[in-house]
């Protein structure tokens, strides 16, 4: 009783972690078209931006969390502007100039903090709940109330607010929603700095639970490739549905198995997404 409560809280961090990690690759892919494999160095980022500011620079937790989304929502905006823009209609220079990026952020935070020197930031909440015998850090446990408040806040921006109107038309039919006056321009700018500032917060929040190094965003991304896949590509709700899926899946596995199958449980269940509904769950034609 006591592991699977313990399973279950880890299974509702994953969760909430997968869903900020691949709602972000989700929402470039569909508003922007494009594969972004250097948002797990974004994410790399956020923890060391943590790092710095909360660990070396004694700046408060949740100050130092605000400053990292900064960080990382300002870099995901010059790739945007810089790279992603003026390549929009070649999406394989695309995906090529974020391979790029993902090898730049990597050796800049290997050759600058040193590789193999894991980077320790402290718990910014002392002590753990325990109830019936399972015993759970506050650190953890808080990750999951403040990434779900995320998460609402933007599903309401995405259904209520203008801007968020605009990227779901963006997103649906980019020639549709310029010929109704909408700015693909302004829409790829605000999916890249939302996009750019979930990995940054992800990291943030992870940072004291995580090991922080400089090669921490591979798998990260890797598991949003697969949500994104098996949620369906540039569908939202489909992104949502299977960080669920997945973050228990990897939760319960893990425990009661191993880690390698866990990974291997992934993989076979998005090949079976595939082969029964090769768009995903939730994907468009």
């Amino acid at each position: 009783m006591e592991l699977a409560l313990q399973t279950a809280v880890n299974g509702g961090l994953l969760s909430v972690f997968f869903a900020l990690m691949a709602i972000g690759f989700t929402l470039i892919f569909g508003v922007m078209g494009v594969i972004n494999f250097a948002h797990g160095e974004l994410y790399m980022v956020g923890a060391y931006v943590v790092w710095l500011t909360y660990a070396q620079g004694n700046l408060p937790f949740p100050l130092a969390v605000l400053v990292s989304i900064a960080v990382v929502a300002g870099i995901g905006l010059v790739m945007e502007r810089a790279l992603f823009r003026p390549m929009r209609d070649n999406p394989m220079m695309c995906l090529i100039l974020s391979l790029g990026i993902l090898f730049i952020l990597q050796v800049f935070m290997a050759t600058t903090w040193h590789v193999g020197v894991m980077k320790h930031v402290p718990s910014a909440i002392k002590g753990s709940l325990e109830v019936f015998g399972a015993r759970a850090p506050w650190q953890r446990l808080v990750v999951i109330p403040v990434a779900s408040a995320l998460l609402g806040g933007f599903w309401f921006f995405m259904k209520r607010a203008k801007h968020g109107r605009a990227l779901r038309a963006a997103a649906q039919d980019p020639e549709a929603a310029a010929l109704q006056g909408i700015s693909i321009d302004r829409a790829g700018l605000i999916a890249m700095a939302i996009a750019a500032g979930f990995a940054g917060v992800a990291g943030a929040l992870m940072a004291p639970i995580m090991r922080v190094d400089p090669y921490m965003g591979h798998t990260p991304v890797i598991t949003a490739l697969m949500v994104t896949i098996v949620g369906g590509m540039g569908s939202i709700e489909g992104a949502l549905l299977a960080s669920f899926i997945y973050g228990f899946m990897n939760a319960f596995i893990t425990t009661y198995v191993d880690g390698t199958m866990a990974t291997i449980a992934g993989v076979l269940l998005m090949f079976i997404v595939l082969a029964v509904r090769p768009r995903g769950l939730f994907g468009r034609a």
